[in-house]
């Protein structure tokens, strides 16, 4: 009977599991993880701080769904060491777990701003459900915040502030929110999104520091420029830091996250990866990449779990993501790698309605949607199909966009 071993029960994770079970129905399943509850939505945790969901709806896995299963799950349990030699993983309460085949899915913890008091009282990260509770309850009883983190978990804390009422200011290092991806056409339609829910980017800014009340509570940012933003509360999205401590003896490779190749597999045997925690060689793109949605987790676990069953690389990671927001009167998707290549296209249809697409060595390798998201599966068709198209960037710009119009790609 073989024995896996899955450390993190987010949803990359929690794939992997349900995978293996259908795969090997025999095999032996633990799921480690240092949350104490198990699978929830972390996409809809958004709406539970904006005051727009009870707890409950947000669950997806309960305790008996492990049972059912008969994967073995144990919450608020810290993983401090892997010995791969030896296959065990060690946790903080001295057990060890042996293991033939193990998978890390241990994402990451927000970055903490490198400024003075940036952990006071009142600052706020939002990753897991407990940081959810925490920013809903700040925000219930507040009149102004600050955001800092011009990218799309930053703007997570802006519908926040719309949906409480909450008088924001959003401070940006840049002259516009997602700078890599987003032109000033497409940025400004962001900005008014914002600007319409109370509030304010604020541009070529940023935070130097926090002041802080006697108690020690957040009461204001200051900027680079000098500038003051007084506030009940501030919400910080700069990033993430992976969590990979326990691997710091380990002969597990790790360039800004884990390496691992189309199959999931890392540079040691037997041991996998999933999720954002990875730098996954992706297939399309055919380089090493990165993405957090979630959608691209799951499936990450998905294929993690074949492979692991398979005892072979049965079937590699092939996946175009997309990460939308509808915080807003109208709608916004990215997808693929939007903040790469070596050209791109794009045009402003009205005051709510943009387009861009990102192309390296002439195929689609990612795009921004703002108001009209009908052309996503024709992009992401293209993107799958590795068609050469940037020479009919007209075409792809249409407001209607038809693929029978596109010149066949010739043979290289």
């Amino acid at each position: 009977m073989t024995e896996y071993v899955i450390i993190g029960d987010g949803i990359s994770g929690s794939s992997a599991a349900e995978t293996l079970r259908e795969e090997d129905p025999e095999g032996s399943i633990t799921v480690i993880t240092d949350e104490g509850e198990p699978l929830y939505n972390r996409i809809l945790i958004k709406e539970h701080a904006k005051g727009k969901l009870p707890e409950a709806p947000i669950s997806i896995h309960e305790e008996e769904w492990y049972d059912e299963r008969d994967i073995d799950l144990s919450l608020d349990t810290h993983v401090t060491r892997i010995d791969t030699d030896e296959k065990v993983v060690h946790t903080h309460e001295g057990e060890d777990i042996g293991y033939d085949k193990l998978l890390i899915a241990t994402g990451g913890t927000p970055t903490q701003l490198p400024v003075p008091n940036s952990d006071a009282d009142g600052i706020h990260h939002f990753w897991t459900f407990q940081d959810a509770r925490k920013i809903r309850e700040a925000a219930e009883g507040s009149d102004r915040a600050v955001i800092v983190g011009a990218g799309l978990l930053g703007i997570d804390f802006a519908a926040v502030c719309g949906a409480q009422d909450i008088e924001g200011k959003y401070l940006m290092r840049g002259d516009r929110w997602w700078r890599y991806a987003l032109s000033a056409d497409g940025a400004e339609i962001m900005h008014e999104g914002m600007r319409s829910k109370g509030v304010e980017p604020v541009f070529e800014s940023g935070v130097d520091e926090f002041e802080v009340d006697d108690d020690g509570h957040v009461t204001a940012a200051v900027d680079p420029n000098g500038d003051r933003y007084e506030c009940d509360w501030a919400g910080v999205a700069i990033g993430l830091t992976f969590n990979t401590e326990f691997l710091r003896d380990s002969d597990v490779e790790q360039n800004n996250g884990i390496v691992v190749d189309e199959y999931m597999q890392t540079s040691v045997e037997d041991v996998y990866a999933a999720g954002d925690i990875t730098r996954f060689y992706d297939v399309l793109l055919g380089e090493q990449a990165q993405n957090g949605s979630w959608g691209s987790a799951k499936e990450q676990g998905r294929v993690a779990g074949v492979n692991m069953a398979a005892d072979d690389e049965a079937e590699p990671f092939e996946w175009v993501s997309s990460y939308s927001i509808t915080h807003f009167d109208f709608p916004f998707l990215s997808f693929g790698h939007p903040t790469l290549g070596d050209d791109h296209a794009e045009r402003k249809y009205s005051d709510t309605e943009w387009r861009r697409i990102a192309f390296k060595d002439g195929k689609i390798v990612g795009g921004v949607l703002i108001g009209d998201l009908s052309p996503q599966s024709k992009f992401k068709q293209l993107m799958r199909e590795g068609r050469v198209v940037a020479d009919q960037k007209e075409v792809l710009l249409e407001k209607s966009v038809d693929l029978d119009e596109l010149a066949p790609t010739q043979e290289q």
